[in-house]
């Protein structure tokens, strides 16, 4: 055991976050650590690593054991260069190798001859003792973490004038490189590019030491965790298995749940129907039976004892999301044409095009810097190009939602904000607010004191109830929990016009882009299937360029009509099935979320599981279309 937590209690501003709250941490684990935003999982961090202090209760670290955990950004002087931060991952190490070199010049000097056998013993001693540290791999081991962080243009500059984003990843290799044993990361994949993320991955598999992690990035958990801890409602379940094994596992388990509650219940009515039959006869008797009576407070404190089952809830409040019904657009939504774009000499790409037809799920990916945002600019008009040509097509009604929502006045009203975009009453605002959870006078507070997930949140509720048949998406997964990116993908599905959108969230852009443009060393890739189909494909084009793939995952179905010669015709009858199937699902899971009968329940549920093995099935067949 590297670390236990006892009965722990927290509170703020009069809110209790968790009460008697206890778990445990083996070395070696990998853990994921997930549930709402707001239930306290980055208050457990805080406890674990000692930033906080629990108000009751208490955290037990093995003797010796250091916690890595980046809380905030540290304050670092003037001058202070990217390359110092990580250097300093390795502070005792480097004064030993300041000494070394003291020592070096002096015995190099000749001074003090007599003296000399006591520095070379001093120097030995030192020299051991640096070599056995990793003194000797110390640059190798930055040069690793900076190449995989893809951090080493920040090296030379200085910490104060990075970015947050820029300075968080300068921290997390800081933290890297400490090599703790008890390794705490809170979102570490918000700021990385999708490549850096899969490094991350394979870099904390070989980690010798303990992981636990928050993230929304459902990959990077299916890629790097064996065991979740799900907190809700201030209760901590511990499931050993993935992200995905615990989705399907929690949903096993509630329905279990529902059923012990079914059960009980219908003992608990019948109990009751007992004591009330006994009283009825104990009364009618002449003299009262009192033996009767006996038994029905027997039966009273019985029912009293018995530990009662919550009513488990099958489906927590999420987002109302439904984008409203619009005039469709010209068949060319989006094109570039042979365009180039420069910044301060440097070639961002050059003879670029895209065509974005209507209907079309297109994604641009690409690392951090290459110049995915600048198309987003362009197509906005807030940016202009080199040379080439861009166009937006006829009767185009664009939406764009950034992952930097701001507002002119912060202290505007969120009820008024979205008011400024959408023309309703306020009784209708609030209705249509409360589908986004914001209820009651929530709806009263001040814009510049959201979070940046309910920021997102105002955002996507005023882009849904606009006149808008194409959405342009700049990382709109940013600051969403799990719960409320599903609600997402759910609406974008059904959304009837075309979406364009920047992503480094893996699931999200295999699960809905069909067609996906890949910015790698100042050209634009295009591929006609989403992104794990994508990233294959262009380690065919560039191989050796091209970093060992991640673990390998299961992929969604390509669609690539154009490119489909002799399958056709097999490839979309198996597609119209599956599509036809996943409508069937669909109206199943809309009829557990209404009922509430135990045979009911399980009915549906075997009819769902009948139905997602056919589904399975299809996806296996619509490969070998392929």
């Amino acid at each position: 055991m590297i670390c236990s937590a006892q009965e722990l209690s927290k509170m703020y501003g009069g809110h209790l976050i968790f009460e008697k709250l206890s778990f445990e941490i083996t070395e070696g684990a990998r853990i994921g650590l997930v549930g709402r935003n707001g239930t306290g999982k980055t208050t457990i961090f805080k406890l674990l690593s000692g930033a906080e202090t629990p108000d009751t209760g208490l955290v037990h670290l093995k003797k010796g054991a250091k916690v890595g955990y980046l809380a905030q950004i540290p304050q670092y002087p003037e001058g202070t260069k990217g390359y110092d931060v990580l250097r300093g991952a390795f502070a005792d190490l480097v004064k030993v190798g300041e000494r070394l070199k003291e020592l070096e010049e002096k015995m190099g000097s000749g001074e003090n001859p007599d003296g000399l056998n006591r520095l070379l013993e001093e120097y030995g001693k030192l020299q051991d003792s640096f070599t056995l540290s990793g003194g000797y791999e110390m640059e190798a081991n930055i040069a690793k973490i900076a190449n995989g962080l893809e951090i080493n243009e920040l090296l030379e500059k200085d910490f104060t004038q990075c970015s947050g984003g820029e300075q968080t990843k300068l921290c997390l290799g800081l933290i890297l490189l400490q090599k703790p044993d008890l390794l705490l990361l809170d979102e570490p994949t918000n700021h990385l590019d999708i490549g850096a993320v899969e490094w991350l991955e394979d870099f904390l598999k070989e980690y010798d030491g303990t992981v636990l992690c928050i993230s929304h990035d459902r990959y990077f958990l299916d890629s790097v965790i064996n065991k979740v801890y799900d907190l809700e409602d201030g209760e901590m379940t511990v499931y050993h298995t993935n992200y995905s094994g615990f989705v399907k596992e929690k949903e096993e388990r509630l329905l279990l749940e529902f059923q012990a509650y079914q059960e009980q219940q219908k003992k608990i009515k019948k109990m009751k129907e007992a004591i009330k039959r006994l009283k009825e006869w104990a009364n009618q008797a002449n003299p009262p039976n009192e033996a009767l009576h006996k038994r029905a407070r027997n039966m009273e404190r019985a029912l009293e004892r018995m530990e009662k089952i919550k009513r488990p809830v099958l489906d927590r409040k999420k987002m109302g999301l439904e984008f409203e019904e619009t005039d469709r657009s010209g068949k060319v939504v989006y094109s570039m044409k042979e365009v180039s774009k420069s910044f301060s000499g440097k070639m961002l790409f050059n003879g670029a095009n895209m065509l974005v037809h209507y209907k079309d799920r297109t994604a641009i990916v690409g690392k951090n810097g290459t110049g995915k945002s600048t198309i987003i600019k362009m197509l906005l008009g807030d940016q202009d190009w080199d040379s080439g040509e861009v166009k937006i097509g006829s009767n185009v009604k664009l939406g764009y939602l950034s992952q930097h929502f701001t507002v002119a006045d912060p202290s505007v009203r969120l009820i008024d904000a979205f008011r400024e975009e959408v023309a309703v009453t306020e009784g209708d605002a609030r209705h249509i607010l409360a589908k986004f959870l914001f209820y009651g006078p929530n709806v009263f507070r001040k814009v510049g004191s959201l979070s940046g997930g309910e920021k997102m949140r105002l955002r996507l509720a005023q882009l849904m109830h606009q006149d808008i048949n194409f959405l342009v998406l700049d990382e709109p997964t940013n600051h969403l929990d799990i719960d409320s990116r599903e609600v997402l993908e759910e609406a974008l599905e059904d959304f009837k016009g075309t979406i364009l959108a920047v992503s480094h969230d893996r699931y999200f852009l295999n699960k809905l882009f069909h067609k996906t443009y890949w910015i790698h060393e100042g050209k634009l890739h295009s591929f006609e299937g989403p992104y794990s189909w994508a990233k294959k494909k262009l380690a065919e084009i560039i191989p050796d360029k091209q970093e060992k793939p991640a673990v390998k995952r299961q992929e969604v179905p390509v669609r690539r009509k154009e490119s489909i010669q002799e399958p056709t015709l097999s490839f979309e009858k198996v597609e119209k099935e599956l599509e036809e199937l996943e409508e069937k699902i669909g109206l199943i899971d809309e009829k557990l979320l209404s009922s509430t009968d135990l045979e009911v329940l399980q009915e549906l549920y075997g009819e769902k599981e009948k139905l997602e093995k056919e589904r399975d099935e299809k996806y296996e067949k619509l490969e070998e279309c392929l």
